[in-house]
C-alpha cells in the first residue's frame, strides 16, 4: 500500500507531458509554465520537512490521507486556474496546495516502511519509492492520454478529473498507513511530550535538541549538497524530456505529425519513469552491500559521463537511452538517501533529519526546472548542449562533496 501511494503522488513526475499544453492554454513562456512544477516540488520538500518533524504527533495515517487529499485538490485548483485563464490560482493549486499534499504523502510511508524492515532496510525504503518513479508512466502512457482524448483536449477538465482519481486513490492507500506493532498493539499517535520523544526519560524537547544538532551538522550539510545536486541535475531532464524528445525527432525531419511527436515524448516519459521506479530500488538494494557514500559517488560520476554524452549524441532513440540511465540515477538518490540517513543519525533522528533532507528537493525543484526553462527560452538552438553543461557542472559539485562523505554514525 505504501507503494501503490507513492504511484498516486509520483504522477507529478509527468509534468513534461503538460508542459506544453500549459504554454499553450495561457500563452506564456517556458518558465512561467514551468514554475508550477517547481513549486509543486519546492513546497513538497517543505511540507515533507514538516511532516518528518510531526509524523510522531499525528501518525502516519491522518499525514498520508492529509496529503492525498491536498494533492487531489490540488489538481482541481489547476483545473480551475486552466478554466479561468489565471496562471496564479494554477500555479496556487498544482504548485503549492498539490505540493503540501505531496510532501505529507511522501515523507510518510517512506519513514515508516522503515521501522517495518529494519534489517532490510535499502530496499524495502527503495521498494517503496520506486512507486513515485512509476507514477510517471501511469499519467503519460494512461491517465493523461485516455483523459486528453475522452475530453476532446480540454486541459482544464483533465485536471479535475485527475484531481478525483488521485483522491481515489490515495485517500484507500493512505488509510493503511500505521506504525509496526509494539508488544502486539499497533502504536497510536502520541498526545503528550513525552511519548513523542519515543525514549523513556527523555523529553520531546531534548530530542528536538539533538535532531536540531544533527540538522546543523557537516555530516548533513554534505549530504544535503550531495542529494541537492544528483536532484537538480536529474529534475532538468525530467521537466523537458518530452519537448527535448520532439525538438530531437523534428531537427532530423522525420515527418512526423505533432500527435506523433506528443506520443513519442509520452514513450520516453514512460520509459525513464520505469528506470526512476527501478533506480529507487536497485540502487537501494547496492547501496545495502555497496555503502551509502560509496553508492553517491558511483551514482554522481556515472551520470556526469551521461551529460557529457548526452550534448554530443544526435540519435533520439540513444538519447532516450541516456536520459533513462540519468533517471535511473536519480531515482537511485531517492532509493539510497533514506537508509543513509538512518545509518548516519540513527532511528530516534529519522523522520526529522529525512524530512530536513527533502528541502534538498525544494531548493532543486526551484533551481532545476528554472535553470532549463530559462535557458530554453533565451539559447535558441543551443538550449540542449546547454542544458547538459548546466547538469554535468551540478553533478561535478556533488561528487567533490561526495568525497568526504562515509557511512559512520553521526555522534
Amino acid at each position: 500500500m505504501a507503494t501503490l501511494l507513492q504511484v498516486c503522488l509520483g504522477t507529478v513526475y509527468a509534468w513534461s507531458y503538460f508542459q506544453s499544453p500549459v504554454v499553450q492554454a495561457f500563452a506564456c513562456s517556458q518558465s512561467r509554465a514551468a514554475w508550477a512544477f517547481s513549486l509543486a516540488i519546492c513546497f513538497l520538500g517543505l511540507a515533507a520537512a514538516w511532516g518528518g518533524v510531526n509524523l510522531p504527533r499525528f501518525g502516519p495515517r491522518r499525514l498520508a490521507m492529509a496529503g492525498g487529499a491536498l494533492y487531489s485538490l490540488g489538481w482541481m485548483i489547476g483545473g480551475l486556474g486552466v478554466a479561468t485563464k489565471s496562471l496564479l490560482l494554477f500555479w496556487a493549486g498544482y504548485g503549492v496546495v498539490g505540493g503540501i499534499g505531496l510532501g505529507l504523502g511522501y515523507v510518510t510511508p517512506v519513514a515508516t516502511v522503515a521501522k517495518w524492515f529494519p534489517d532490510r532496510k535499502g530496499l524495502a525504503t527503495g521498494m517503496v519509492v520506486m512507486g513515485f518513479g512509476f507514477g510517471a508512466l501511469l499519467m503519460s502512457k494512461v491517465l493523461a492520454p485516455r483523459l486528453m482524448s475522452a475530453t476532446g483536449g480540454n486541459l482544464a477538465l483533465v485536471f479535475v478529473l485527475t484531481g478525483a482519481i488521485m483522491a481515489c486513490g490515495t485517500l484507500i492507500t493512505g488509510w493503511f498507513m500505521v506504525d509496526p506493532p509494539k508488544d502486539g498493539r499497533t502504536v497510536p499517535p502520541v498526545s503528550s511530550p513525552a511519548e513523542a520523544s519515543g525514549v523513556p526519560g527523555v523529553s520531546v524537547h531534548a530530542l528536538a535538541s539533538d535532531r536540531g544538532h544533527a540538522i546543523l551538522s557537516r555530516r548533513f550539510a554534505g549530504m544535503w549538497l550531495v542529494f541537492f545536486c544528483n536532484i537538480a541535475a536529474g529534475i532538468m531532464l525530467i521537466g523537458f524530456q518530452s519537448p527535448m524528445m520532439q525538438a530531437l525527432l523534428k531537427a532530423r525531419a522525420v515527418g512526423m505529425s505533432s500527435a506523433q511527436l506528443a506520443a513519442a515524448g509520452a514513450t520516453l516519459i514512460a520509459a525513464s519513469s520505469l528506470f526512476n521506479g527501478l533506480g529507487r530500488l536497485v540502487w537501494g538494494g547496492v547501496s545495502d552491500r555497496l555503502g551509502r557514500a560509496a553508492t553517491f559517488r558511483v551514482i554522481l560520476l556515472t551520470q556526469i559521463l551521461a551529460f557529457v554524452a548526452l550534448g554530443l549524441v544526435q540519435s533520439p532513440w540513444l538519447f532516450g537511452v541516456l536520459v533513462c540511465y540519468v533517471l535511473l540515477c536519480y531515482g537511485g538518490g531517492f532509493g539510497a538517501m533514506p537508509a543513509f540517513v538512518l545509518d548516519v543519525f540513527g532511528p530516534r533522528r529519522m523522520p526529522v533529519v529525512y524530512g530536513a533532507m527533502l528541502t534538498a528537493w525544494s531548493a532543486a525543484g526551484i533551481a532545476g526546472p528554472q535553470l532549463a526553462a530559462m535557458i530554453r527560452d533565451r539559447a535558441g538552438s543551443a538550449a540542449a548542449l546547454y542544458t547538459f553543461v548546466a547538469g554535468a557542472i551540478l553533478l561535478t559539485v556533488g561528487l567533490a562533496a561526495g568525497l568526504f562523505l562515509n557511512d559512520r554514525q553521526h555522534s
